[in-house]
């Protein structure tokens, strides 16, 4: 199985990087016409280069001159390995340095020095220039790195150089093949006949020809036509291979450096990241709080302003968290390394890591803050998990989103959640989609439901309850109205309330008269038994009494429990004798018939439609009777 590695180049302007892969591989790097004028590299170059052992690599020549740092940043994103190229006759320049700061602030772990141009000194130069790089490199990635010295003019050192590549290669792993795809682009362009092409290295995943994919942060969605890997046709794109992929129905100018390419429907765009961040020892000057830098992570960059959580400034060589807000939005995910400089003078002064993709806003000096950060630094995935959730608060959070904050793949998320699950400690509210809340929070959600229960039942005394849809409206906003339910489950547990089909209670609470209102109700009551047949409406009773329509309907939703009134509609409310004496008069109508009409309903009872029609739907509730046609039966029991 071919394994598929991303080697890039670094060092200084003029020092030979292209000179150098072009003697490796066969391929002329410098493809624009102004860099075949100048003699300089301007912009990222590609070569693939076959090593034993079927290991593929995927050369990216960066710009070596200061004023295109920023496409070499963009190259450096997705290489595994680095070759630092030093021109033995120079040494170790400015550009030198800053690429040196540059790959270890993107991650790059494993690398090479190769010494160019040793055909134009002699043997005590080079053994001084060696060690000159020796002291360079120490205490950084490449500090127990090979030393190759080469002449690309005259090819000595290539083979040397061809072994040692072959060696780290060995030991470098590939980029991860699970989880999703993401690929960064960095070249875009057309191809007659076949459209938008963009390029880029794939950092994760596969990529299949037919993909529905979506560019961000533009969020178009297309579909992949084509794949080439290494410049050959393919029908998969696997992990640490540079692609070219053809897009279906996208105008290049729909496309630039920068833009990302993933699966649709599962990332997402941020303006608010939360981050490690180091400053180099090297910067001129600490980065202080609220400070606007740019931020180069993959092939784009974002002016950034920089929210430290913990002090007022930075000091070089210093490290921290920190919020960085951004001016427009990208694709970050947790892991992912950046870089920062500073507009003017124009030069890197720090970087770091991406903890929190998709952070609420921090109060600065937060405690709370700091520690969920370190948990996502030291990379505990249960314990970052568990954080996570319970600085959810009330809000919760689901799966996908644990897994688009955290950057842990799905099976990993699994494990990690299943030990904070089985404690108590984190709570599974929503089944499908799955979200969870900290115990904390949900103990917090439950009180806050009783508390507002009670504070409804203090302000209508006359009621002994609440129904749970009017309770339900009672959850603070930021909460889930799906939690409802188990929150009212946890205190009917806990004994704090009892749940009566639509109804909640307060045990042992009975709602009835309270200052003068068992007047009312004896009003109310009395109204009702003296109009018989035909009771006054609920509107018809508010006017009455000159008292609102809610008044009117809590008493007789009061007398209506205590037995002293029957709802038939809701609207109409009958006192007890009158309505029993309707029903035995039409069950000795359907004893004596077998069935009743409305016309004889009204004739036997002498009721008027506006009550005739609701009494009969109501005894039709009660199932005493059963509607076939226009005929009500007696209900057989």
């Amino acid at each position: 199985m071919t394994k598929h590695l991303i080697l890039g180049t670094a060092g200084h302007i003029d020092h030979g990087k292209t000179s150098l892969v072009k003697i490796l591989t066969g391929v002329d790097t410098d493809r624009l016409p102004e860099e075949k004028a100048r003699g300089i590299t301007i912009e990222l170059g590609f070569a693939n280069m076959q090593l034993p052992g079927e290991i593929q690599l995927g050369i990216v020549d960066v710009p070596g001159h200061e004023r295109f740092v920023r496409a070499m940043v963009a190259g450096v994103g997705g290489m595994d390995m680095v070759m630092l190229v030093i021109a033995a006759d120079e040494g170790v320049m400015p550009q030198t340095r800053e690429h040196l700061d540059i790959c270890r602030l993107l991650g790059v772990k494993q690398g090479i020095i190769v010494l160019t141009k040793c055909d134009l000194v002699d043997a005590d130069w080079l053994a001084l220039v060696t060690e000159e790089v020796r002291d360079f490199v120490a205490g950084s990635f490449l500090a127990g790195a090979a030393i190759v010295p080469v002449s690309a003019r005259r090819g000595t050192g290539i083979e040397q150089l061809t072994e040692e590549l072959c060696k780290m290669s060995n030991t470098v792993d590939q980029k991860r093949a699970d989880g999703a795809f993401r690929l960064p682009v960095d070249r875009t362009f057309t191809v007659a006949g076949f459209g938008t092409v963009v390029t880029g290295t794939l950092l994760s995943g596969q990529i299949r020809i037919g993909d529905e994919v979506e560019l961000f942060p533009s969020g178009i969605c297309t579909k992949i036509r084509g794949i080439q890997a290494h410049g050959s046709t393919a029908e998969v794109g696997s992990a640490g291979q540079r692609l070219a992929l053809n897009l279906q129905g996208v105008d290049n100018n729909q496309t630039k450096r920068g833009d990302v390419v993933a699966p649709r429907g599962i990332y997402r765009t941020t303006r608010v990241v939360d981050v490690e961040i180091s400053c180099l020892k090297s910067a001129p000057r600490p980065v202080k709080h609220r400070s606007t830098l740019r931020l180069h992570s993959a092939t784009y960059e974002v002016s950034a302003q920089v929210v430290l959580l913990d002090r007022v400034a930075l000091e070089p060589g210093e490290s921290t968290f920190a919020q960085l807000r951004l001016a427009t939005p990208v694709l970050l995910l947790n892991g992912d390394p950046f870089v920062l400089r500073s507009y003017s003078p124009s030069q890197t002064v720090g970087g770091g890591t991406i903890l929190d993709p998709s952070p609420p806003r921090r109060r600065r000096r937060s405690l709370e803050a700091i520690e969920l950060l370190e948990s996502m630094s030291l990379g505990d995935e249960s314990d970052m998990v568990e954080r996570l959730i319970s600085t959810s608060l009330l809000s919760g959070i689901s799966f996908q989103e644990l897994i688009l904050r955290s950057g842990v793949s799905s099976k990993r998320l699994e494990a990690a959640i299943s030990l904070p699950l089985s404690s108590g400690r984190v709570i599974q509210m929503v089944r499908d989609p799955r979200i969870f809340l900290g115990r904390d929070s949900f103990l917090n959600l439950c009180e806050i439901l009783f508390n507002r229960a009670e504070t409804y039942l203090a302000n209508n005394p006359i009621k002994d309850g609440i129904s749970r849809e009017e309770l339900k409206t009672r959850l603070p906003a930021r909460s889930d109205g799906r939690f409802f339910s188990q929150c009212l489950l946890h205190l009917e547990n806990e004994k704090r309330i009892e749940s009566d089909r639509d109804q909640v209670r307060l045990p042992g609470r009975t709602g009835g008269a309270v200052d003068g209102n068992g007047d009312i109700q004896q009003k109310l009551e009395e109204m009702l038994i003296s109009s018989g047949a035909e009771p006054p409406t609920v509107k018809e009773l508010c006017e009455t009494l000159r008292l609102p329509e809610k008044a009117v309907l809590d008493h007789l939703t009061l007398l209506t429990r205590q037995g002293r009134a029957v709802k038939v509609k809701s609207d109409i409310f009958y006192a007890p004798g009158p309505l029993q004496q309707i029903s035995d008069t039409m069950l000795e109508h359907l004893r004596t018939k077998g069935e009743i009409t409305p016309a004889e309903f009204r004739e036997i009872t002498g009721l008027s439609r506006k009550f005739m029609i609701p009494l009969l739907e109501y005894f039709d509730s009660l199932k005493m009777t059963v509607r076939v046609g226009d005929k009500r039966l007696l209900r057989r029991r």
